[in-house]
């Protein structure tokens, strides 16, 4: 069981202890930590359910009813971290603390966002009072792979369209509330083999895909500008193919990431792929192109009238003295898979940290802004709960 340790916010110590739990995926997963934090709420008298997504590994959900159940606040937090990885100066899973930081896998990415949920959620139910909207605790598995947990939290209802779901991903003070799109695409093309002596015999399938890489990228590099959201830009993050130095390659795969942003999406960037396609197969005759998409996730953009927006941007300003800026999130979290697959305008990211450290040796989150962070999801839910 997780034990607040004296003269802490709950927030600090629960981020000591969770850091301490080896939830790497791929990796030990989500099995201790997930029991870890069931035990911590029902220390408080707090029932958690547990969801079976993937063999041993469960979502869990805490809920307090509300007088209306929807909309309902909700607080979502994944509770996977990449694997510990190496060069680190300071252990991993030691939840050190020094000069005001907490280093540690997943101090920022998002133990310390959890521990401040989880603070939070606890506040509000020691009140005892029924509270106007339905105050909901999520936490998931696999954020750091394929995002199976926040999918099945979708099927389960555990969310709405009509929902004001806030994640805690590190935000560096910042209210995220836009993302690019993610869409991966798996291009593969068969060629013939041949002597490397005689190369204009085979058709060289590496030479077709690096054809083709060239005009993605020169394309992709040509898709209009988001005055939100940057660039779309693309990355071909794994490639594979050939045989021997001495032998013409029939074969290549490469793994495409494409970050997009309006008006081009995933129905724009299959055409580049096609356009790609046909003039990598002129520029190696006998060389065959073909392409799958493995990822499909919408970009979000900002909404200026969600209501949530309004509410977190005012705590924000109440409880820290200063105005949250209003950002985009560059990658792609849980919320944005609500919101995208929903079609949900209320939902954003705010928790402590900075998202350049995560994933990083020697990862760490300042204790300034657990309590920052800690302050402002106590308030806000309050605020919408009671007000």
């Amino acid at each position: 069981m997780i034990k607040i340790e004296t003269n802490e916010s709950a927030a600090i110590a629960l981020t000591k202890q969770l850091v301490r739990i080896d939830s790497s995926d791929p990796g030990a997963y989500e099995t201790e930590i997930g029991a870890a934090i069931s035990a911590w709420f029902a220390a408080r008298g707090i029932a958690t359910v547990k969801d079976l997504v993937l063999p041993g590994r469960y979502n869990l959900l805490a809920r307090i009813e509300g007088e209306a159940e929807d909309p309902g606040l909700v607080y979502l937090c994944h509770m996977d971290t990449v694997t510990l990885g190496d060069g680190w100066n300071e252990d991993p899973l030691g939840a050190v603390e020094r000069d005001g930081r907490i280093y540690g896998r997943g101090a920022c990415d998002m133990k310390s966002g959890l521990a401040c949920a989880m603070s939070a959620f606890a506040a509000i139910a020691a009140c005892g009072r029924k509270p106007k909207h339905s105050f909901s605790f999520i936490a998931t598995v696999d954020e750091e792979d394929f995002m199976r947990g926040v999918e099945r939290v979708i099927q389960s209802g555990w969310v709405t369209k009509n929902s004001w779901v806030l994640d805690t991903e590190p935000t560096h003070g910042q209210i995220q509330v836009a993302h690019k799109g993610r869409t991966w695409f798996e291009l593969t093309v068969n060629g013939c083999t041949a002597h490397a002596s005689t190369p204009w015999k085979g058709a060289d399938a590496i030479a077709a895909i690096s054809a083709m890489i060239v005009k993605i990228r020169e394309w992709i590099d040509s898709c209009p500008k988001h005055e939100d959201l940057g660039f779309s830009t693309v990355t071909f993050g794994q490639i594979e193919g050939g045989y021997r130095p001495y032998v013409v390659p029939d074969h290549c795969t490469v793994w495409i990431d494409m970050r997009l942003v309006p008006p081009t999406d995933t129905a724009c960037a299959s055409r580049i792929v096609e356009e790609a396609i046909r003039y990598g197969e002129t520029f190696v005759p006998g060389a065959h192109g073909s392409y799958r998409i493995t990822g499909d996730r919408p970009y979000v953009e900002k909404h200026d009238d969600s209501y949530l927006l309004k509410q977190l941007s005012q705590v924000c300003k109440k409880t820290t003295a200063a105005e949250a800026a209003v950002t985009y999130f560059p990658g792609y979290t849980d919320s944005a898979v609500v919101a995208g697959t929903l079609g949900n305008r209320n939902c954003m990211s705010y928790g402590p940290g900075d998202l350049e450290l995560a994933h990083k040796p020697d990862e760490f989150v300042p204790c300034s802004d657990i309590l920052r962070c800690e302050q402002v999801l106590t308030a806000l839910a309050k605020q919408i709960l009671f007000s």
